[in-house]
């Protein structure tokens, strides 16, 4: 491993591990029932054999296996990512044993570690990070603490961390046979980000400059918030009431904002929310709606829900019209409603955008080359914005996946992987 440079893309819906050495780079595989794959879901799923012992964790795929077919009680989590930069969260219970973020990593990293048969301790690692972390008001210095944290629990030490927009220009520019000024933008599930390079050749060697950068933490999971408050929240007693002390008060929305980031959804097992939520279905004028809310956490139902709004999000990029499907609720969403609902997260990416532009000193036209990845930027009104400001000609994209890591991978092996670092 002395001689490997490794670069590992933690993202809020996937993770990515990339491995460069002399001879080139390539994504890291792992065997899953008849598959071999390059993406770790970014999941974890906890349960307990015997009473009193510590909880065993499995994540990735492997995750969703334990969710769909589980032998007994369990605890579900995925896009824990988002929790990273938030001085609100700071642990949650399983199974009786406190388990903060940095906790939450290591469990997850062991277990792609174990089914990868990749070993990080001691590795020469770079590591991406947002240019700006998902949240309403996001520490960047706790979240940077707390990836450390997790990382050195694993004992990666002295990791290199950098944005994860720069490693995907590096991915995109192995192409590149001239000098040409790059707009990348990264939209993960969490963050989208946005970095200007220029790129030359010397020599044979590909040369970099970073000329402004910038992110929001708007991206896929705001999509699908707006998808879940529009359609499924109603379902759930979202704009029903109770009756309190002779009044009849609208039902709390703090409460369906969780379901609208249902990542979250885990985390109102057994905490106070729950115990709210079990109050308001019984002093509710109609309380069949939020006994559906109860069941839907009890049942760890989350990840069928990110599912099925995923699936009409995909269908809206191809179609005028869509279905949306969850267990009893049936709806029909239009494309024109779709890119109602998200037109002001729209307008801050389209900000962040401008924001990239003015960092680096340029004007839109002064790019050469836009490169896209991450699943979001298929939605069509992300198309849009990015076609108006560029126009057609200029906007290219690669796997929506692998990219991040890749060019991690290769910056850990260029010829001054430091000046990629984001000071700790």
């Amino acid at each position: 491993m002395q001689n490997v440079s490794i670069g590992v893309d933690f993202g809020t819906s996937n993770t990515v591990v990339a491995l460069a050495t002399g001879e080139g780079v390539e994504t890291l595989r792992f065997r899953h029932g008849e598959e071999t794959l390059g993406v770790y879901a970014s999941a974890l799923c906890f349960w307990q054999e015997t009473r009193g012992l510590p909880p065993l964790a499995e994540g990735g795929p492997f995750a969703f296996d334990r969710l769909i077919d589980p032998t007994g009680p369990l605890r579900f989590l995925q896009s824990f990512k988002t929790l990273a930069a938030s001085p609100h969260f700071t642990s949650t219970t399983i199974f009786g044993q406190r388990h903060e973020f940095e906790d939450l990593l290591a469990a997850f990293l062991r277990t792609l570690s174990r089914h990868s048969g990749l070993d990080l301790s001691g590795a020469r690692v770079t590591i991406g990070r947002p240019v700006r972390f998902a949240g309403a008001a996001p520490d960047d210095a706790l979240a940077m603490q707390r990836y450390r944290g997790g990382f050195a629990r694993i004992g990666v030490e002295g990791a290199a961390y950098v944005y994860e927009p720069v490693g995907a220009a590096f991915s995109f520019a192995r192409g590149l046979t001239g000098e040409a000024t790059v707009l990348v933008a990264d939209f993960g599930g969490g963050t989208s980000d946005f970095s200007v390079m220029r790129f030359q050749r010397v020599g044979g060697a590909l040369k970099a400059r970073p000329l402004g950068q910038s992110g929001v933490g708007v991206a896929g999971d705001a999509f699908d918030s707006r998808l879940v408050d529009k359609v499924v929240a109603p379902h759930f007693g979202k704009g029903g009431s109770y009756r309190s002390f002779g009044k009849v008060l609208p039902n709390p929305a703090h409460l369906f904002a969780k379901l609208s980031r249902w990542h979250e959804l885990a985390l109102l097992k057994g905490g106070a929310e729950m115990r709210e939520l079990r109050a308001l279905a019984r002093d509710a004028l109609d309380p069949e709606p939020l006994e559906a809310f109860i069941d839907l956490v009890e049942h760890d139902l989350g990840f069928q829900l990110y599912r099925a709004v995923s699936a009409v999000k995909v269908a809206l990029s191809g179609a005028a019209e869509a279905e949306f499907r969850f267990g009893d609720v049936r709806a029909r969403v239009t494309r024109a409603e779709f890119e109602g609902w998200i037109a002001g997260d729209l307008a801050r990416i389209a900000a962040a955008v401008d924001q990239a532009l003015a960092s680096a000193g340029l004007r839109a036209d002064q790019v050469d080359k836009v490169f896209l990845t991450g699943g979001t930027s298929f939605v069509p009104a992300v198309q849009r914005l990015f076609v108006e400001r560029f126009g057609a000609g200029k906007l290219t994209s690669a796997d929506q996946f692998e990219s991040i890591a890749l060019g991690l991978a290769l910056i850990g092996r260029s010829e001054n992987p430091g000046q990629w670092a984001v000071a700790a």
